[in-house]
């Protein structure tokens, strides 16, 4: 007996081949397998080029035509780690590019700020330029008895200014400009006093005494009413404008009125100017006069005007004099000259220190 080869178990056997057609029903078409006769694999048919045996699985389970859709799968995830990677290119990519603008940004930023430093420094040095032109120049005032033609308080103001605003170039660079405006200003005032001492437009003794006490930097007016209209006020100062002393004009012409008088007169009123321009050493001075800054300046008069008294007899013929009166009819004490004296001798524009420039 030839040997058989069993298509259900694929083992050799010597048994008779069940393979009659009456057999071989499809389940379609019968419906359900008897549990009691096994299901006969249909005849093998040769393959078609490039097709697997009908009825042959993978290892897995799986037929073989399914091998493709495996390849196709690979591809996949090459496809899905290939998208990955452009993404973590891109994104790298991008943050490079962040990164590198920010740092051009921050570049930006500093040679602006390098820029503002550069122009604050500027600032500074061109204020404590006009700082330095302003002290020489009040250097030529060093001595000057009208202390207050040199006004500290201003370029105290200016300085703490200037050191307030020492971070804004803005502002410190007004207040440069006020530096040099008050220069000027003082310039223009030392011009005119060298101007003034020199000349004696009215070419009366008042305006020669004037001068030469106040070195042309107080100046003297002959004028009309200008003391209030009061009758035998010869002349007078404002506090409000102390460098400017007023005689009257009418008072002027009386004839009692001698060189004389008009000098003693013109040191009593510039007595008022020096009490007007340094405010705070008066104030100790006339303390010793009771507060009468009158009889002050009338001891000045006396103390520093040779000859001077206060009652006068002025002959206006060989037989007919008056007898003037001048000033307040109190003579001082040799106390009260020294007073006078000891306040005289520290008047004056002094030097001084100012604050911390920025």
């Amino acid at each position: 007996m030839e040997d058989q080869f069993h298509p259900a178990t694929g083992v050799p056997g010597n048994g008779p081949v069940r393979g009659d057609s009456d057999a071989l029903t499809a389940p379609e078409q019968a419906g359900e397998s008897s549990p009691s006769e096994p299901y006969a694999a249909p005849p093998n048919k040769p393959a078609e080029p490039g097709e697997s045996p009908a009825g042959y699985s993978s290892p897995h389970g799986r037929p073989l035509d399914d091998a493709p859709s495996r390849r196709s799968g690979g591809a996949r995830v090459a496809v899905w780690v290939l998208s990955a990677a452009l993404v973590l290119l891109l994104a790298g990519g991008t943050w490079l590019t962040l990164q590198y603008l920010a740092a051009q940004d921050q570049i930006v930023e500093q040679k602006n700020e390098i820029e503002k430093q550069r122009e604050l420094i500027e600032k500074k040095e061109s204020f404590g330029a006009a700082m330095g032109a302003l002290m020489t120049t009040t250097a030529k005032f060093d001595g000057v008895l009208t202390a207050s033609v040199v006004p500290w308080g201003t370029y105290e103001g200016l300085v703490e200014r200037a050191w307030t605003y020492r971070w804004d170039a803005e502002r410190l660079a007004d207040a440069t400009d006020q530096v040099e405006f008050e220069t000027q200003q003082l310039e223009q005032t030392w011009a005119a006093a060298q101007l003034e001492v020199g000349s004696n437009a009215s070419a009366t003794a008042y305006e020669a005494a004037i001068d030469s006490l106040g070195g042309g930097f107080v100046r003297s007016v002959l004028d009309n009413e200008s003391c209030g209209g009061e009758e035998s006020v010869l002349g007078c100062v404002y506090d409000n404008d102390p460098f400017v002393v007023h005689f009257d004009a009418a008072e002027n012409t009386q004839p009692f009125m001698t060189d004389e008088i008009r000098t003693g007169i013109a040191y009593h009123e510039f007595a008022h100017v020096l009490q007007f321009t340094n405010p705070e050493a008066s104030e100790v001075a006339v303390a010793a006069f009771g507060g009468d800054w009158e009889v002050m300046a009338d001891c000045f008069a006396l103390t520093y005007l040779p000859g001077w008294a206060l009652d006068h007899v002025v002959w206006t013929s060989s037989y007919e004099y008056w007898d003037v009166s001048i000033g307040y009819g109190v003579t001082c004490s040799e106390p009260q000259r020294q007073t006078v004296r000891d306040w005289y001798g520290q008047l004056g524009v002094q030097p001084q220190t100012l604050g911390t420039e920025p």
